[in-house]
């Protein structure tokens, strides 16, 4: 019964080698299998064409191979690919392809659901489900990055971890994921071109920070004031803005890396002068620089887009106080796959 065997992918090399050599066979044996798995994606043994049939056969008594299938994409009018990924136990992810005129960047899913309760993202109201394994957060890349060619004709270039979930209360598997990534024995690519993105989580920053790291980092923050964070992001009374400060201040010293600061401006909840002072206060005490994201509304309740006007008040005072600052457009607004909109629909 496939109940009963073991997810192949959930094996270190050593670990297949050793098998291999259980079963009578030779060790190297364990290599080949491995590079099946992670470099050439192989979805079933028989796609294993360099090993005998035998072999393959004793493969499928033993183990299961728990791929991912894209369920449904879709295509927007802008470029953007967003793919609803089935997972071995028929829940089902969300992941993203945004296409720009240098790069592709796939934005992946950690979680099905999530373990937060940010009011304004759509992923928040399923609720955390499951976490997902390692090889299923890689599963996504590759599929995105075979779009990518397919549609682009170019390799992926970068991956945020902005999808569903968040990273940091996944985070042994979403390091083994991006371990598997850039490993030369998986997808080859450098951490320099990935971002894991965090509501803020205090104590999981400074375990990134002490770990050494080599990917990015960007914090949600949405608000400097713990008043107001508080009413959007309410597990911000769990985890204080004085909590995160000192989290990233320690992260900086460790990794001397920039840090991101995701912030979309909401009319009447974030857009006064003084969110803008509490934020360039925030932003000071380490080099950071913030994208300011267009809202995309998830229903017609209390989050709606700022003016524009106040979108260039922060973008003129951050300007001035010499923080980095881009306003970023959304991308696949038309089909759910914009900033907050990953909700499974499907």
């Amino acid at each position: 019964m496939a109940e009963n065997k073991k997810d192949i992918r959930a094996l270190t090399k050593e670990q297949l080698r050793e098998f291999f050599v259980r079963e009578g066979d030779k060790a190297f044996r364990g290599n080949q299998v491995y590079e099946w798995l992670w470099q050439k994606s192989a979805h079933t043994f028989d796609d294993m064409t360099n090993i005998s049939k035998n072999t393959r056969q004793m493969l499928e008594d033993n183990f299961v191979i728990n791929h991912i299938e894209v369920d449904t994409m879709q295509r927007s009018n802008d470029g953007t690919v967003k793919n609803a990924v089935r997972l071995h136990d028929g829940l089902i992810v969300e992941s993203v392809l945004i296409p720009t005129s240098s790069r592709t960047t796939a934005c992946v899913s950690s979680q099905v659901g999530c373990s937060l309760d940010c009011k304004f993202c759509a992923t928040a109201r399923l609720k955390r489900m499951r976490n997902l394994n390692p090889d299923e957060i890689y599963d996504q890349v590759v599929a995105i990055d075979k779009e990518s060619k397919l549609y682009h004709n170019r390799p992926l270039s970068n991956i945020v971890f902005m999808g569903m979930g968040e990273p940091l209360m996944n985070y042994n598997n979403v390091i083994k994921a991006i371990e598997k990534i850039t490993s030369p024995e998986g997808l080859g690519m450098s951490p320099r071109r990935i971002v894991v993105s965090t509501s803020g989580v205090p104590k999981m920053i400074k375990k990134m920070a002490d770990d050494e790291v080599k990917f990015k980092l960007a914090v949600s923050l949405h608000s400097a004031i713990d008043e107001v964070r508080d009413t959007i992001m309410p597990f911000n009374k769990t985890f204080p803005l004085k909590d995160l400060r000192e989290a990233l201040e320690y992260w900086y010293a460790k990794t001397k890396n920039r840090i991101t600061y995701e912030y979309v401006v909401w009319d009447g909840i974030n857009d006064k002068r003084k969110d803008v002072d509490a934020l360039v206060k925030f932003c000071k005490f380490a080099p950071s620089k913030v994208n300011l994201i267009e809202y995309n509304p998830i229903d017609n309740g209390a989050f709606q887009q700022a003016k524009p006007e106040a979108i260039d008040m922060y973008q003129n005072i951050l300007e001035a106080n010499n923080i980095t600052v881009t306003v970023r457009r959304s991308r696949g607004k038309d089909i759910d796959a914009a900033c907050g909109q990953l909700a499974n629909k499907s």
